[in-house]
């Protein structure tokens, strides 16, 4: 009777945990990940503050549109023991000298022309502008995919996880089945020990596919900025939609609508801007000072001399030309032509690596697509196999070695199943990152 009672509560208590458990889980579908990466992924929000960076820092300000304005005070106190020549005595005569002088000024430098460097340089923030954003949509299209294969991971994990308590289940049930046989003494001891082993190692694949899917929850965790305790519940099926795609649209998208090769085309524009910064040296530069200043300064060597007073206003005007440098500004001019024909071989290079590797993931994605239908017929014929089998062995028709082995092909043909569809979706993410419509889809 104790027992009963000591079991019934040991139930209790352990259906209040689990519930306390499921109620602490948070469900969680694909779009709703993709919204809370977005949020609180580490690298977006990274990439979000260096675009900051490059935003706050096109200005006309920055590149000298504006003049410079100081406006200040300076001070000078000396002390002065000057001898002074005495007519009548024919000596020198010493004496004390103290001068107090106080300075308040406001200059004003601007640079009225340069040779259209201002402009050029403005331009080019404004590029460095688009490209630190365009950098920040590859790290948000990064982010997007391992969110995505992530999350299906984590399913694939669970539903892997499925299987082997499946394959578990069975392996105890004839663990129990040749007990009792051997408890009837229709079965010896080698059977049950066979069928033991089976059960103990099934049940420690079991046990390590357990960690396996709690290692995937926490990577999920990271990509999602969330900390490791947080418990999600997946909602979305592990299940894929199969796409058919035309490889001259693809390559039409990823040309378009890439953002790497975006990037590369507007670093080439930077690179252009670089060259007309470089001949801007060879215009002459008008740079104006204008400023005042108003001077009071006080003598204590003889009362009989007042305080003196100076106030002045200037506007000056420098034109500079450069003649001769050593040759380098005509060196600059050809270094930056040199980069900008490197940034055009390095476009092209990129164009040419995504095209082949583009039609290398469209391949692949049909290839999949055909493995993906050999798996489920390879399924359905391993399940209607080990149907059979268990009959069979219940039958005494086959061994246990027989029956082992058609469990094992039906473990192999679910596992390959499950692989076929996450590489599937793996495909079909690359396929949608490529051609820059990652985004644009989710």
């Amino acid at each position: 009777m104790k027992r009963l009672i000591s079991m019934k509560y040991i139930l209790i208590v352990t259906g209040i945990v689990m519930a306390f458990s499921s109620m602490a889980q948070v469900r969680l579908t694909l779009d709703s990940a993709i919204v809370k990466g977005l949020e609180n992924n580490f690298q977006i929000r990274i990439a979000h503050e260096q675009y900051s960076i490059a935003e706050l820092n096109n200005r006309w300000g920055t590149v000298g549109r504006f003049p410079s304005i100081n406006l200040g005070v300076s001070s000078v106190n000396r002390y002065d023991n000057t001898p002074t020549f005495d007519t009548t005595t024919f000596e020198y005569i010493r004496a004390d000298q103290f001068t107090n002088t106080l300075t308040p000024f406001v200059n004003a430098q601007w640079l009225l022309f340069d040779g259209l460097a201002v402009t050029i340089n403005k331009q080019k923030l404004d590029l460095l502008e688009q490209y630190s954003s365009g950098y920040s949509s590859i790290v948000i299209e990064n982010t997007l995919q391992s969110i995505i294969l992530g999350y299906y991971l984590a399913l694939l994990e669970e539903e892997r996880l499925k299987v082997l308590a499946e394959v578990k289940q069975l392996s105890g049930d004839r663990y129990n089945y040749e007990n009792m046989r051997k408890d009837l003494g229709s079965s010896v001891t080698f059977d049950v020990l066979q069928a033991k082993n089976s059960y103990f190692s099934d049940s420690t694949n079991y046990l390590l596919q357990q960690l396996r899917v709690k290692n995937a929850y926490l990577s999920l965790n990271l990509l999602l900025g969330e900390p490791p305790g947080t418990q999600f519940q997946l909602v979305d099926s592990f299940a894929v939609q199969k796409q058919q795609y035309a490889l001259g649209d693809l390559m039409a998208k990823m040309l378009a609508s890439n953002r790497n090769l975006m990037n590369e085309y507007v670093n080439q524009e930077i690179l252009k801007k670089d060259v007309r910064i470089a001949k801007s040296n060879q215009w002459p530069s008008l740079m104006m000072n204008a400023g005042a200043d108003y001077s009071q300064s006080w003598y204590d060597f003889d009362p009989r001399t007042k305080n003196t007073y100076l106030f002045d206003y200037y506007a000056n005007f420098t034109l500079s030309f450069n003649l001769f440098n050593g040759g380098n500004t005509r060196r600059a001019i050809e270094q930056a032509q040199i980069s900008e024909k490197i940034g055009q071989i390095e476009i092209r290079q990129a164009e040419q690596t995504l095209e082949n590797y583009l039609v290398n993931q469209f391949e692949l994605y049909q290839i999949r697509m055909q493995l993906l239908d050999v798996a489920n017929v390879n399924l359905e014929s391993a399940e209607l196999n080990l149907q059979i089998a268990t009959e069979k062995y219940r039958n005494g028709t086959i061994n246990s070695f027989n029956y082992r082995d058609v469990q094992l092909i039906f473990l192999n043909a679910s596992s390959n199943k499950l692989n076929a569809i996450y590489d599937l979706i793996d495909s079909q993410v690359e396929l949608l990152r490529l051609t820059g419509g990652i985004v644009t889809e989710r």
